[in-house]
């Protein structure tokens, strides 16, 4: 079943993975998805995406928020160890961390979400009936 029609094209796997990252529609690429830094649409403006396109959708972004939050945890108490070392300085390393613990996960949670959605839409196309297809363009 093809998913492409006359009136547009479905974007490709890189346009919808940039759209993801810069909380965009990863369909049609328009802005404007989030009321709030935290509070998404439940669709896309523009082109009617409905962004949890299946039951327990958010759970892969939540996967990716997890993920990018502990590895930058990882990567601050690395860096504070190995930058005080053979001193460690356990307490400004501790501040970092629980500082990082906690504004990297509020400020990726809509990355990470338009992201989920455009990896989804990579993995399971878009059906005929999830946008309207006029409002997709190529070169958005």
């Amino acid at each position: 079943m093809s998913t492409e029609t006359p009136a547009g094209t479905p974007p490709n796997k890189k346009q919808l993975l940039w759209r993801g990252l810069t909380k965009r529609c990863p369909a049609c690429g328009s802005g404007g998805v989030f009321r709030w830094w935290l509070r998404m649409s439940p669709q896309c403006p523009n082109c009617g995406l409905t962004f949890e396109r299946i039951e327990g959708h958010w759970v892969g972004a939540v996967g990716l928020n997890t993920i990018v939050s502990f590895g930058s945890l990882l990567i601050i108490m690395i860096v504070g160890v190995v930058a005080t070392f053979p001193d460690i300085a356990v307490v400004p390393v501790t501040a970092f961390s629980v500082g990082a613990a906690i504004v990297v996960p509020l400020i990726f949670d809509p990355i990470s979400r338009t992201l989920w959605t455009g990896i989804d839409i990579a993995m399971r196309p878009l059906e005929p009936f999830e946008v309207d297809w006029t409002k997709l363009h190529r070169n958005r």
